[in-house]
């Protein structure tokens, strides 16, 4: 079975870093893209990042950009997102996921659970 599963989360004050992590098992690590998406209460989910396990070419959506950098360790089957400068506006539920582009933006498949991200003012 497809399984990913997040963690690193935390609180921290503005201005601080978290580094997420996310252990993927029960598919071919190299052959798909994963990435972060993330769910605040009462806001629509976002795609915060997809990085190709392959060749390492990473999106990253415009509100993290700068501040956030995904990486992949292949040998562990783990991808990462260093988080940098956080806004109380990062306070989320991060996800990760098997990722993709399509047409209408990048869409994530297969997702487990979450961890939270909480960022102090």
């Amino acid at each position: 079975d497809v399984q990913l599963q997040a963690s690193g989360g935390g609180l921290v004050q503005a201005g601080g870093s978290l580094r997420l992590s996310c252990a993927a098992s029960g598919f071919t690590f190299d052959d798909y893209a994963i990435g972060w998406f993330r769910q605040a209460p009462g806001k629509e989910r976002e795609g915060v990042s997809c990085i190709s396990s392959s060749d390492g070419s990473t999106y990253y959506a415009d509100s993290v950009k700068g501040r956030f950098t995904s990486s992949t360790d292949n040998a562990k089957n783990t991808v990462y997102l260093q988080m940098n400068s956080l806004k109380p506006e990062d306070t989320a539920v991060y996800y990760c996921a098997q990722c993709r582009s399509t047409e209408w933006g990048y869409e994530y498949d297969y997702w487990g659970q979450g961890t939270q991200v909480t960022v102090s003012s």
